[in-house]
């Protein structure tokens, strides 16, 4: 992968950001959140290409809804991106000892059973603005190897790899390394892994996703079938000041003989997650960016 140019004030002000977010990610969680709040609403009002992106997938996704309402809905999700940031600095950066207390698990049970089998798993979510501490939830119970994107600035790469290592226990691993997942699983290692994004790619397929029409990656039923490999679902939802983790069992019967069916199935049970919560989720995403032939961009 390529890194944009080295700028001296941009890697400093990470680096600062950083030490900073040390001291920061100590407070108390509800004082974390209200920043968050007032910094997401702040956001809605400034970054105008953002909220637009967001407007469009919510009138997409939730068409019977009143503009109202969905502009309701986008205010929502905005304090959640805003929260999320904060979020995203306990996960990394909140000793155990004040970040354990934060979680609610169900189903519990599922990791033990698939932990117990010894058999590989992709440990299966979505991109909520909790991400990051919904995967630390899971590193509180289980080592896992985390699956994600590189970012382009170096400085903040570096950070990003350090961090997600110490909490996972393992040294995480680029999304495109597909031969080096498969390694890990037939090895019996826990893959985070969120496939819900427009990561575009030749192994892909066209799914229903609220109706309509989004790239989806088949690299989940390729992973799971050639790493011979479980499926684990899971997902973190806040409730106030607390986050509820919900684990589900293996999936039955995955992957089938058809990726399409897969990519189907995957994302009417992403959609139950995301109805649960749907200002929880990263509607900031241009989720239907690349569209199938013939059809105009959905975002201009």
């Amino acid at each position: 992968m390529q890194y944009h140019k080295p700028n001296w004030i941009k890697d400093h002000a990470i680096a600062l950001g950083f030490w900073v977010g040390k001291y920061i990610a100590r407070l108390p969680m509800p004082i974390l959140l209200a920043a968050g709040k007032g910094i997401g609403m702040l956001s809605y009002y400034v970054a105008k290409k953002r909220r637009h992106i967001v407007e469009r997938n919510i009138a997409l996704c939730f068409p019977d809804l009143s503009k109202d309402a969905q502009t309701k809905l986008v205010q929502a999700n905005f304090k959640a991106l805003g929260m999320g940031i904060f979020e995203t600095l306990a996960a990394w950066l909140k000793p155990e000892d004040q970040v354990k207390d934060l979680f609610i698990y169900e189903g519990l049970e599922h990791l033990e059973a698939v932990k117990s089998s010894g058999d590989g798993a992709l440990l299966l979510t979505v991109h909520f603005c909790n991400l990051e501490l919904g995967a630390r939830a899971i590193t509180l119970k289980t080592p896992f190897v985390a699956m994600y994107r590189q970012h382009k600035n170096r400085a903040y790469e570096e950070r990003q790899f350090k961090m997600r290592t110490a909490q996972s226990q393992n040294e995480p691993v680029n999304r495109n390394e597909i031969r080096k997942t498969i390694k890990l699983l037939r090895q019996g290692k826990l893959l985070w892994y969120a496939p819900d994004q427009n990561y575009g790619g030749s192994d892909h397929v066209f799914v229903d996703f609220f109706g309509v029409k989004a790239l989806m990656i088949t690299a989940t039923s390729q992973m799971a079938k050639v790493g011979k490999a479980k499926v684990l679902p899971y997902y973190c939802i806040r409730e106030g000041h607390q986050y509820r983790v919900k684990i589900l069992p293996a999936l039955d019967h995955f992957p089938s003989e058809s990726p399409m069916e897969d990519c189907e199935r995957l994302n009417k049970m992403f959609e139950s997650w995301i109805i649960e919560a749907p200002e929880q989720y990263l509607w900031a995403h241009r989720r239907f960016k690349t569209r199938p032939e013939g059809e105009k961009d959905l975002y201009e």
